[in-house]
């Protein structure tokens, strides 16, 4: 749904924020216009308005690094956009993924993909899916894994404080991963959203 009561500058423009829908990284800011901001709507691919151009654009219409609009929010005054958007491949001119750079993006943000993802295997019970074999064992199967991939977490960082090296280093984020990714199945087997364990923890910071 697209916000109403906006509030255009005297050049009928409002900034819009990019943000990536599956990361939460900020991919760019640009402006629209009324007209741009209806495309958007239209389309369902970000349009923007250019300064320097003077015309309507349509992100990736030269690069194909489009912009597949999610969702459209404004702020408490209603000057600003946050534009929610799925990018296909980078948005910056530069190749970049984000006109930011991509030193410092929001990795951690990732997982709530990866979690719908898990969900939906087991929701549809796929034959060929591990996910959806491991939950279908009842709590057993994944509680197992955690137990397991935990351990193996512990002895890899234990090999790497032995000896420090990338090999090492390597071994400790292929176990995390394996942790992580099994903790999620046995939060979803569970009926648990992911996301309340971020509150929890969101809950704890002083």
């Amino acid at each position: 749904m697209i916000p109403t009561d906006l509030t255009f500058d005297r050049d009928g423009l409002i900034t819009a924020v990019v943000q990536d829908a599956v990361t939460g990284e900020v991919r760019m800011v640009g402006w629209m216009t009324a007209e741009a901001l209806d495309l958007t709507a239209r389309t369902g691919e970000v349009h923007f308005w250019s300064r320097s151009r003077q015309k309507l654009w349509r992100k990736g219409e030269t690069s194909g690094n489009t912009l597949r609009l999610v969702d459209i929010v404004s702020d408490c005054d209603g000057d600003t956009l946050l534009v929610r958007a799925e990018a296909a491949g980078p948005t910056c001119h530069t190749g970049a993924d984000s006109c930011f750079g991509d030193a410092d993006r929001p990795r951690f943000a990732w997982l709530d993909q990866l979690n719908s993802i898990i969900v939906a295997r087991i929701r549809e019970a796929a034959p060929a899916s591990h996910t959806a074999l491991l939950a279908s064992q009842g709590v057993e199967g994944p509680a197992r894994k955690v137990l397991e991939e935990a351990g193996e977490v512990a002895f890899a960082a234990k090999d790497h404080a032995i000896t420090p090296g990338a090999d090492t280093a390597a071994a400790v984020v292929s176990e995390a991963a394996d942790l992580l990714y099994h903790l999620m199945v046995l939060l979803a087997e569970r009926g648990i959203p992911a996301g309340t364990v971020v509150d929890e923890l969101r809950s704890r910071q002083r």
